[in-house]
């Protein structure tokens, strides 16, 4: 077994063998690299509008697949499918305000027809009644093509950017509640 030095030595050359920038994480070997660079722009002009709050201008940028999966950065169980009527998208204008968002790429995957892209979504905002605070995100995306378009397939993120320690990660995965109540 390892101790807590052992893991965090085991991490942190782990972490060095990751790109440290967007571009190291883009150098492109293929003809496609002027195609993912317009996707990573309007993958974080989304986040972006979505921060603020600007839901209808988010949905008239995204295109969400009729399978698109979602792992909300709050847990819970997987969600399929999305909701666009105009009802749901108030709903996530009211909760959502005041914010914007930067994409740090750590890494992209294409084929011919399917992205992913590993980032971390530098966010700050007013979400859910709460004052402006930082809502960076750990996120992975997956894009499809479907009629010479990209459309998002599935996306999973979570608040753990920062380190939270083996007591803390253990706490989450058992279920524990975190809020001292």
């Amino acid at each position: 077994m390892f101790k807590s030095d052992g893991w965090r030595r085991l991490a942190l050359n782990a972490a060095l063998a990751m790109p440290l920038s967007a571009s190291a994480a883009q150098e492109p070997t293929t003809a496609r690299s002027d195609e993912l660079a317009d996707l990573v722009r309007k993958t974080e002009t989304q986040a972006s509008t979505f921060m603020r709050g600007d839901m209808d201008k988010w949905f008239g940028l995204a295109r969400i697949a009729d399978d698109f999966t979602l792992m909300q950065p709050f847990g819970g169980e997987a969600s399929r499918g999305f909701d666009g009527s105009p009802e749901r998208l108030a709903r996530l204008a009211s909760y959502f305000r005041n914010g914007d968002a930067k994409l740090e790429l750590v890494q992209t995957y294409a084929s011919d027809d399917l992205v992913v892209l590993a980032m971390i979504e530098r966010q700050h905002g007013e979400v859910g009644g709460l004052p402006n605070q930082d809502w960076s995100l750990r996120v992975t995306q997956v894009y499809r093509r479907q009629a010479g378009q990209w459309w998002l397939v599935h996306r999973h993120a979570d608040p753990l950017v920062r380190d939270v320690g083996l007591d803390t990660a253990a706490a989450l995965a058992r279920g524990a509640n975190l809020r001292g109540r």
